[in-house]
């Protein structure tokens, strides 16, 4: 059996912050409705960075950059990620509508799609909302979105981490684009 060694930060050849800025991104956007936790929020920048994401959209009581908590777990991706605040979460929800995003809540409802099942469509913007830790995506914001895209899950829970969840949304929804785009 060969053996395996991880690579080297220059074998990765990660794009320094500027010239990640000047990337084309991928046409999605995460919308973070009320997210209590600072570590959440920057472990999502960091999932916002790693996918090459268009930008977050912070909004309620959502932390902003330089909150200590982000800092701790965004790791930097603060710098790279372009991000707007927003007091409500419905007002960020019709600023992507105006601007031709389809905007799709992650939220167990009735008439879900499961996220296996989404699929965008080429040339299209998405938004993906994600809610508060306890009580999910608002009513008011639900209400304006497109639909509702679920992550199935088997446990006793039925709840997942709101990162955990950005994380496994988003790397469904890229990958489902970057498949659009070959």
């Amino acid at each position: 059996m060969n053996a395996i060694e991880k690579r080297s930060m220059e074998a990765l050849q990660r794009p320094s912050i500027e010239d990640f800025k000047n990337l084309e991104k991928f046409p999605l956007v995460l919308v973070l409705d009320n997210v209590r936790s600072g570590l959440n929020v920057g472990s999502i920048f960091r999932t916002a960075d790693a996918f090459l994401l268009e930008k977050i959209l912070l909004c309620g009581i959502t932390a902003q950059p330089p909150h200590r908590e982000i800092l701790k777990t965004a790791l930097g991706s603060t710098e790279s990620v372009g991000w707007e605040y927003f007091p409500e979460t419905t007002e960020a929800v019709r600023s992507l509508k105006k601007e031709g995003y389809l905007v799709f809540a992650v939220e167990q409802t009735t008439g879900n799609i499961w996220l296996q099942d989404f699929s965008p469509e080429a040339g299209k913007k998405y938004a993906l909302v994600l809610g508060n830790e306890v009580d999910g995506v608002g009513d008011q914001a639900l209400a304006l979105c497109d639909g509702a895209i679920e992550i199935p899950q088997f446990g006793t829970k039925h709840s997942l981490n709101v990162a955990v969840a950005a994380g496994i949304a988003v790397w469904e929804t890229v990958r489902k684009i970057n498949d659009l785009a070959r």
